[in-house]
Formats: C-alpha cells, structure tokens, sequence
C-alpha cells in the first residue's frame, strides 16, 4: 500500500482504523475509498503448504516480498506492523507495534488484505461446503473443528497448526504430515 500524505485526513474522516475493529459492511465500504487514494496496492499470498514448511514468519515474509515486487515501483518507506523487521528488503522500512490502529496505511493495507481474504474465504465455503466456512470463515471454533473431525483437512489446512490442535472428536488429532 502507498498511500500519499494527501489520502490521511480523507481517509481518517470516512473512519478508516484497524480492519479487525470495523464491521464486514463498513469495510466493504471504504475499499473504493482506499483504492482511489492509494498512489499503489498489491496483494500477497502465502499458501498454507508454504506456511508449513517455512512457518508463519518466513511464509509472512514472502506474502508481503511479493505484494511489494507487484507495485509499480518500490516504496521509498515500508512499514512493517509489529516489531520484526521485513529480512531481506533492502530499502527503507520501520516497524510499528500495534501499526494497524496508529498508521493509516497499515489500516488501509489490512482493508484491502482483509476483503480480499473474505472473498476468498466465501468462493472456498462453495468449493467445500461441508466445512461451514461461511458461517466461521475459517477460524477455530468448535463448527470447523467438528467438520474437520467428520472430513479431515483440505489442502488449504495448514497442518502444522493442525499437529497441536485437538478436535472435537475423542481421541482425534491430526499429525502434521
């Protein structure tokens, strides 16, 4: 997300804050705003067998390398939400804990991040209706723990995190594999 000094004060108007502070509507409603004051976006992705063999941190990384080798050009400042810098970016950055309740671009990357996740989460609640994703969107509660003890892991299960998660069933777990 670029997100020029002119975009601040509009943006702040129209509410935007962290993405896990608004509701699904009023996110749904600030992505015109953002997309139209963005200077650049990109979106990355990790996938969940990137996540399992790399962990959480390396997969974090590559996901954000390859949102900002898909802008136009590179970012004179990144800033990274939390304390760990990004490894191997070789310009400017700094980290900011809590960065998507006190930055607004951190807020309007989280968005963007965030619809674009909930977009997928609902194609995916098609393609694997047994699974109740539209209704917990893929989140631990007791719902998808009992899908996964009835069906088992997808291929978009991260099963290392599945390793250490007992689920609902007696005696039921899943080894990371």
């Amino acid at each position: 997300m670029v997100l020029p000094a002119a975009a601040l004060a509009p943006l702040g108007e129209l509410g935007l804050t962290d993405s896990k502070k608004l509701t699904a509507r009023r996110r749904a409603a600030l992505v015109p705003a953002i997309q139209q004051w963005a200077a650049a976006w990109a979106l990355g992705q990790a996938s969940a067998a990137e996540i399992d063999r790399h962990g959480i941190r390396l997969a974090t990384e590559q996901a954000m390398h390859r949102a900002l080798q898909k802008l136009p050009c590179s970012p004179a400042l990144v800033i990274v939400d939390g304390v760990l810098p990004l490894r191997g970016w070789s310009g400017e950055q700094a980290t900011l804990v809590r960065g998507d309740s006190l930055c607004l671009a951190i807020a309007a990357a989280s968005v963007l991040a965030k619809q674009a996740r909930d977009a997928l989460i609902a194609a995916l609640a098609q393609r694997y209706p047994g699974y109740g994703l539209d209704r917990h969107a893929g989140y631990g509660t007791a719902q998808h723990r009992a899908a996964l003890a009835q069906w088992g892991p997808t291929p978009l299960h991260r099963l290392s995190f599945l390793g250490r998660l007992t689920l609902s069933a007696p005696g039921t777990s899943f080894e990371s594999r």
